[in-house]
């Protein structure tokens, strides 16, 4: 039991949304009759919800920082309908399109991180008119039209790895890439445990290591077998790649950089962080300019599986994205968060809301049933804080920096002091 402890971090409400998720599995893949782990409903989970899941990734920093960006929504629509419009009338190429929308989204960030960084107005305003200028700016660039885009472009919303060597019955590509994912994880635990030795560091058990290494790798092996098997045609959705790769640049960035460990120190205290030498002001304007650019991302990869950009895209999306966040692990008033936590939260409305679907559950239940979670993950958030506890997910990414982020922030910036 011990040993069981140990591979969950040392007590399993921090891996309680992990189990949550796995519970909702499993609750609506008997409820539904097997319909939710079927190949083709897997794959709609992640192609449906991957851009509200990109945007969660840059709302989590946000939130670390003590900030909140209610924008998000309507900066996506805005970027969404430009880059149509752009295609459209320019005939520039789809990956042009896509640098454009980019450098969009890096100019409204710069923007709204200006007032919060440079000006000192609170992000809560700054974000409130932000979700007014732009999606009155996406109407009026619209016109309220819907404008399809072309299909090279829809490939990063709609379109799928694609089908490479001998027929197997499965999706090479997508089943090489989860073995090279879990290799590639393997390795990179065994060379930390290595280093650790040789520094003369205390070193975690080896059968704890092991057995925590094999539930990662066979829950990314189920998963890619599961999206592998489809019809033909089918596969891993490039979005739902997409999402992985800015995983674990993002997780990577937030606790192994010094300024992924700049964001918890400010979001934990701003102004200890500023005594010892962190420049808030330049967390601030990073973190702001960074959720645009990640919102211009998630709208361009919905209108691509939308295949056009309409006047009601990126309505009420920074509910979803905020609820993702705070279910996920976050702590409403700063420092604590981490970018799996967020994807975890995610997938676990993603999951609700496809089982409600599924069961014909009508769009008001669903909501508050929505609301519900949301309330209940983060009261019993607080209620752990309150017991002297780690919040749920804060240990999450321990052996991989993410529960360490916020100390390590104030070792970092000691030094630099």
């Amino acid at each position: 039991m011990d040993k069981l402890k140990q591979v969950f971090g040392g007590d399993t409400r921090q891996f309680g949304m992990i189990f949550a998720l796995v519970a909702l599995i499993i609750f609506f893949q008997v409820w539904t009759g097997g319909l939710t782990l079927k190949p083709e409903n897997v794959i709609n989970i992640f192609q449906g919800n991957s851009y509200i899941l990109v945007m969660a990734i840059g709302m989590v920093l946000v939130i670390i920082a003590g900030h909140i960006d209610l924008s998000v929504g309507s900066v996506a629509a805005f970027v969404g309908i430009t880059v149509a419009i752009a295609m459209r009338d320019w005939g520039i190429p789809w990956w042009v399109g896509i640098l454009l929308g980019l450098v969009v989204g890096a100019v409204v960030g710069v923007w709204q991180g200006f007032w919060v960084a440079v000006v000192g107005i609170p992000a809560f305003i700054v974000t409130l008119a932000g979700m007014l200028i732009f999606r009155g700016a996406n109407q009026a660039v619209g016109k309220s039209l819907t404008i399809p885009v072309n299909e090279d472009f829809q490939k990063i919303g709609a379109g799928y790895l694609p089908e490479v060597g001998p027929n197997t019955g499965y999706n090479n590509l997508t089943i090489l890439l989860g073995i090279l994912l879990c290799a590639a994880i393997v390795f990179g635990a065994l060379r930390n445990r290595r280093n650790q030795r040789k520094i003369g560091a205390e070193v975690e058990d080896g059968t704890v290591l092991y057995l925590r290494l094999g539930l990662i790798c066979v829950a990314i092996l189920a998963t890619v077998f599961v999206m592998g098997s489809g019809r033909k045609g089918t596969s891993l959705p490039v979005s739902a790649l997409i999402l992985g790769v800015l995983v674990m640049l993002y997780g990577f960035l937030s606790t192994r950089t010094i300024v992924g460990r700049h964001v918890y120190a400010v979001g934990g205290n701003r102004h200890a962080a500023e005594l010892s030498g962190v420049r808030s002001r330049r967390i601030n304007f990073l973190v702001m300019m960074n959720m645009s650019i990640l919102a211009a991302l998630g709208g361009m990869m919905f209108v691509a599986r939308s295949t056009s950009s309409g006047p009601f895209d990126g309505v009420g999306w920074e509910l979803d994205v905020i609820a993702a966040v705070f279910i996920g692990g976050a702590a409403v008033s700063g420092g604590v968060g981490t970018v799996v936590g967020s994807v975890i939260g995610g997938l676990v409305m993603a999951v609700l809301n496809n089982g409600l679907q599924l069961k014909g559950i009508g769009a008001d239940a669903t909501q508050i049933i929505k609301g519900l979670v949301l309330l209940t993950a983060v009261a019993f958030d607080v209620y752990n804080k309150s017991q002297g506890r780690r919040s749920i997910i804060g240990l999450l990414m321990r052996n991989s920096g993410g529960g360490t982020a916020a100390g390590e922030a104030k070792d970092t910036v000691r030094q630099e002091s």
